[in-house]
This record gives C-alpha cells, sequence and structure tokens, in this order.
C-alpha cells in the first residue's frame, strides 16, 4: 500500500495548497483590498472554495483514505493522518459544491457588512446578512448530522470530540467559581493603572510590538506583521504566517498584548514541521490547542511580573512621558486589574471567560433556532449586564465587537477558555521542565520554553 499512501500525500497537498490559497485571498481582504474589491472577492473566494471541495470529497480521494484505514503496514503517524483525514472526510463529503460555494461567498460579503456596521455604529445594517450566515449554518449541521445539540457540529470543527454536554460543564464550574472569585476581588480598591490613559503614537506602538515579538522568536523571514480591523493570524504554510495587530492611541493595551497574543498562534503555525506540508502531522492538532499557545504568551509571559520588569525599560525608551516615573510593580499590578471591560480582547483573566460564556450561550441558542437574529443585540446587552454589570453604550462596543460570527465561526469561542485552561497547565508544566525559567525569561531567552512547546503541542 505504500504507492496509495503516496498517493494520498499528492491530493492532501493540492487540497492544502488551495486552502492557502484561500488564505491569502482572505488575508489580502482584510489587510490590503480595496473597498470595491469586494464583490468579486466573494465570487473568487466562492469559486476556489468549490474547486477544493471538489478534490476533497472525490471518490478517487474517498476511496484511497478508506482503503488506507485498514492498512496494518502504516506506521504510527501515518496511521494517525489517515484516522484524522477519514473523519474529516466523512463529514465534508455530507456537503455539496454549492453549498461550499454559498458558504463562502456568503461569509464574504457578511464580512464586508460587519465592516460597514462597524463604521455606521449600526447592529442593523449587519443583521441581514448574519441572518444568512446562521442560517447557513444551521443546514450545516443538519445536512452531517448530529445526536443531541446541532452546536455538537459545529463545535467538532474546532476541537475534535467537544460536545455541548462536556462545554456546559465546563461552564457551570467556571461560572461558579469566577462568580465567587470576582465577588471578593470587588470589594477591593483597583491599583493605580492611570499611566495607561496617555496618548500613544501610532507608528512607536508598531516599533514595541515588533520588537517584542522578535525577542518571542517570530521569524521575519518567515513572516509579516500589518493592521486589519481585528487583530488576526493567518498560515500560507510554515514558512508564510503573518499576523495583524489593531492600535488604538488612547489604549497601549490592545496592540501590545494583541501582538503577543497574535505571535504566540504564529510561533505554533511556524514551529510545524515543514516536511509534513498538507498533513494533519502538520497542522494544528485543535483551536483550543491553538489558542493554548496565543493565551500563554499574552497572560502567563506577558502579563507575568518578571515579564514586566524585564521590558518596563523598553516601555520606558518608547514613551516616557506616560511610563517614565513608574516601577515594575506598578505596572504588573495596573496591567492586571481586575475590572470588567466591554471589549472582550481587552479584558482582564478572570473576567475574561465571562465574555466566552456569553458569546457560547448565544451562538447556541441561535444554532439551536431559540434565538433569532433579531433580537441579538437586545440579548447581548442583557448578558453584558448580568455578567459584568456594564452598560453597553454603543453596537460597536457590544454585539458588533467581534469579527468570528461574519466569517461564520460558530463554536470558535468555546476554544478561548479551553486555550486558557491549557495555558496555565502548560505553564506549570514548563516551570518545572524549566527551573531556570524566570532567569531565562529575564534575559530575554524563550528558546527552551519554544522548543518544549514544539514537542508537546
Amino acid at each position: 500500500m505504500e504507492g496509495l499512501y503516496q498517493k494520498y500525500v499528492d491530493i492532501r497537498k493540492r487540497i492544502t495548497d488551495l486552502d492557502n490559497i484561500l488564505a491569502v485571498l482572505g488575508w489580502d481582504q482584510e489587510v490590503e483590498m480595496p473597498i470595491d474589491g469586494a464583490g468579486f472577492r466573494a465570487q473568487q473566494i466562492a469559486t476556489l472554495s468549490g474547486m477544493q471541495h471538489d478534490i476533497s470529497t472525490s471518490q478517487e480521494y474517498i476511496d484511497i483514505v478508506e482503503k488506507l484505514t485498514s492498512d496494518e503496514s502504516l506506521d504510527f503517524k501515518q496511521r494517525k493522518n489517515i484516522e484524522e483525514s477519514w473523519r474529516v472526510v466523512s463529514k465534508t463529503r455530507k456537503l455539496s459544491r454549492d453549498f461550499m460555494e454559498r458558504e463562502s461567498r456568503t461569509g464574504s460579503e457578511a464580512y464586508q457588512s460587519w465592516i460597514k456596521a462597524r463604521q455606521e455604529n449600526s447592529f442593523a445594517v449587519f443583521a441581514p446578512k448574519l441572518k444568512e450566515v446562521v442560517d447557513l449554518q444551521r443546514e450545516k449541521a443538519d445536512l452531517i448530522g448530529y445526536k443531541v445539540s446541532p452546536y455538537d457540529t459545529l463545535l467538532d470543527d474546532y476541537e475534535p470530540g467537544l460536545t455541548t454536554d462536556t462545554i456546559e460543564q465546563i461552564f457551570i464550574d467556571v461560572k461558579q467559581g469566577l462568580t465567587e472569585f470576582f465577588a471578593k476581588i470587588k470589594g477591593k480598591p483597583d491599583p493605580d493603572h492611570s499611566f495607561f490613559d496617555n496618548h500613544f503614537d501610532k507608528a512607536k506602538q508598531l516599533e514595541l510590538c515588533r520588537e517584542l515579538v522578535t525577542d518571542m522568536g517570530y521569524d521575519w523571514k518567515a513572516g509579516r506583521l500589518d493592521l486589519s480591523e481585528h487583530p488576526f493570524t493567518t498560515s500560507f504554510s510554515m514558512q508564510d504566517v503573518r499576523i495583524t495587530t489593531r492600535i488604538s492611541e488612547t489604549d497601549l493595551r490592545e496592540s501590545i498584548w494583541g501582538s503577543i497574543h497574535e505571535a504566540g498562534h504564529a510561533l505554533y503555525e511556524q514551529g510545524l514541521p515543514v516536511s509534513e506540508y498538507g498533513l494533519p502531522s502538520g497542522s494544528a492538532v485543535s483551536l483550543g490547542m491553538h489558542e493554548s499557545q496565543s493565551r500563554f504568551w499574552e497572560n502567563n509571559v506577558g502579563k507575568s511580573h518578571t515579564y514586566i520588569k524585564t521590558y518596563l525599560s523598553l516601555f520606558q525608551k518608547h514613551f516616557p512621558d506616560a511610563f517614565g516615573n513608574v516601577s515594575d510593580m506598578q505596572f504588573f499590578r495596573g496591567l492586571n486589574t481586575v475590572k470588567p471591560d466591554l471589549i472582550r480582547i481587552n479584558s482582564d483573566e478572570v473576567t475574561y471567560h465571562f465574555h466566552i460564556l456569553l458569546r457560547y450561550e448565544i451562538e447556541k441558542s441561535l444554532i439551536e433556532g431559540k434565538t433569532e437574529v433579531k433580537d441579538l443585540e437586545e440579548i447581548w446587552n442583557g448578558k453584558i449586564k448580568e455578567y459584568l454589570g456594564l452598560d453597553v453604550p454603543s453596537p460597536k462596543m457590544g454585539v458588533l465587537q467581534d469579527i468570528h460570527w461574519s466569517h461564520g465561526s460558530f463554536g470558535y469561542f468555546p476554544t478561548y477558555s479551553l486555550g486558557s485552561f491549557y495555558a496555565a497547565q502548560f505553564y506549570h508544566f514548563a516551570e518545572q521542565a524549566i527551573p531556570e525559567l524566570q532567569s531565562e525569561f529575564e534575559s530575554k531567552n524563550f528558546r527552551h520554553v519554544l522548543e518544549i512547546f514544539w514537542w508537546v503541542v
């Protein structure tokens, strides 16, 4: 069966080539594309998505993968590649080319609608296209099938094997534990964080972001940093992994820790084996695992006292007026203030999971048909008030803040919490495996922790 496995590898590479070409078009759509290009770009993405779907669900490919599932001569890695490919093709073969083209085209159109809605600060602008996206995701779940909830089918796309029953139990525990913990913190006085209330030059922020992600080990020969409406990481191969950030001249934290977060994603992708391009063994295990890397760097490393003590002089160099008289402990405490924020990506580690919880509850209810898109803004605002005690002043600060639903990424949000929980365990493991971890961080040496992750993840 050696020749058959090689045929499988060749087809997998063709499928991945088309995936990555689509990713290039998606990156350009969010970073460089002129607004008038949106219509034809949606058509181009839909066409390529249809071509990719034809190959990945062709009878030739299905027959090859099915035959290889019973091949006992395959080694461990080959068997795992075939098992994962069969799991995926068993789902995608139930979706027609017409569906894939409709899903891709609608996603591109919905993204442009989301951008316009944010510009006009009006959920009504986005709602009609979002309804189309939700209807397509419901249709997708019905076509693939499910045992308990249609949301299970969508969860499985991001965290294989994860079910609503499991995530419900996790969030029950999280909600109870964090509610009690947050109640204790709320009565305490806030640390001083007034030094963050300054003007931070955009060009200097971008320069600082580049310095920080360089030290993390980000390979600039295999990547770049740009600006986008919502920060993201995209990979066209292990040797071309790009990140974006968003800059606010009144809040330095958004760009810096957003860049660190995205660089965590990128380091995972740049660390994948080039020899495994196109195969499951050359891909991320899951989105939860992917988020474990971004959350590890953003929170466990990037917001630690050791990291702040190490990099405070760099912050002071770029922004002496804001941080010139701030000590490392003041900066650390101010950065880690536990205080509800309307914006998910700006939230502290405690209240962050309430953001994920409310998104999970909303999108599960949408997919199960218990909630309609027209009621979404009111429901969102009510849950923010319930969980965080905040009033939402505008759609841009509320239901329009995330890009995910415009892409049709329903089932993605729970992986942020899962990734945070994985990250805490990885950090504990790193401390045990590298006794000199903190001293290495103080000397800006992150090589050993990267080596551990490339082995574990």
